[in-house]
């Protein structure tokens, strides 16, 4: 069964082939860095705009002819920017009715955890996923093919929003994530102890704090004085991983979880990689991550979810409604 997977919920307009909810045929992205680089954030009527501009050359890079096999299209339809999953949304509608397919929509945060189970063939529920992302941090526990419990999750800014406030902070270019991680490497990330905000009795985030922590060093200490920019950006990401690594980890274990999956844009970090790899050899817990191009927002992910929402019968033949606002809910019986 091959899948047409289309991803437009912030600012990449993604088309993916996946046959059997594993095998990825075809993944094509087209980044919106250029357009949203000088406001230093998406900016969303320009990401909507540049969704409709680029939607169908990325789709026909994807598809080799016209009249490639499509057995079914996904489509993200939350969360994310309203305007940006309308796009999609509309899109695979037309696309299905003039191929006469079914068309599936899929939540973006589930679509995370699937990333990994593209990439890893062995790798079979149940599992716990972070999801780890500019706009989510949570805990989630994947029981079965749509089958979910939600473990825990930010009470304030994800994490990758937490990295952009503090590199636009540093004077560090957009994306922030990206900037933080080249900049650490060149850093010592003991140069300061900026608070961790643990929470302790609950699998809940915090990453305001440590944002403000940041900032008020910068005010509060004389330039002449400071840390150097990379010494505070190897600080802060140490804080940042030490939290994500340590309370995943602690939760596989209470739940008795044999592996991690860790999916979203933040899974790209070089540190906190390296620190989920020391901690997975450090304990039986095995930690999936995934490529760096399946971290990132695309729609490969997008077609395995909806392959298996497909298989339990839920396609939308004509409505299909988007929610920027969605949250990750089981759609499939225990």
């Amino acid at each position: 069964m091959i899948i047409l997977g289309i991803e437009t919920s912030c600012d990449e307009t993604a088309a993916a082939l996946v046959k059997n909810g594993r095998q990825v045929l075809r993944s094509t992205v087209a980044s919106q860095l250029s357009v949203h680089r000088p406001f230093k954030g998406v900016v969303p009527e320009l990401a909507s705009r540049a969704h409709v501009e680029r939607i169908n050359e990325v789709i026909e890079q994807t598809l080799h002819s016209r009249k490639e096999r499509v057995d079914a299209i996904a489509v993200t339809t939350g969360p994310g920017l309203i305007g940006c999953l309308l796009v999609g949304a509309v899109t695979a509608r037309t696309l299905a009715w003039v191929r006469n397919i079914p068309v599936i929509g899929v939540n973006h945060l589930e679509g995370h955890l699937f990333a990994g189970l593209v990439e890893h063939p062995a790798l079979k529920p149940p599992f716990l996923g972070l999801i780890v992302s500019g706009g989510h941090t949570e805990l989630v526990i994947f029981k079965g093919y749509g089958r979910y419990e939600t473990m825990g999750r930010t009470r304030d800014d994800a994490a990758g929003e937490a990295f952009d406030k503090v590199a636009n902070l540093l004077g560090l270019p957009f994306p922030g994530g990206p900037a933080i991680d080249r900049a650490a490497r060149r850093g010592n990330a003991s140069a300061i102890a900026f608070p961790r905000a643990w929470i302790a009795g609950t699998h809940d985030f915090s990453f305001s704090g440590i944002k403000t922590s940041v900032a008020n060093y910068l005010h509060g200490t004389p330039v002449r004085k400071r840390a150097k920019v990379n010494d505070i950006a190897a600080s802060f990401q140490e804080a940042v991983v030490d939290v994500l690594v340590k309370k995943t980890m602690a939760a596989a274990k209470s739940q008795g979880l044999a592996s991690v999956v860790v999916g979203g844009g933040v899974a790209a970090n070089s540190r906190l990689r390296e620190a989920f790899q020391t901690a997975a050899r450090h304990s039986k817990v095995r930690v999936y991550l995934p490529e760096l191009s399946f971290c990132t927002d695309n729609a490969a992910m997008i077609a395995a979810a909806g392959y298996y929402k497909l298989k339990h019968g839920l396609a939308a033949h004509s409505k299909l409604e988007v929610n920027a606002n969605l949250e990750i809910q089981s759609w499939a019986a225990a």
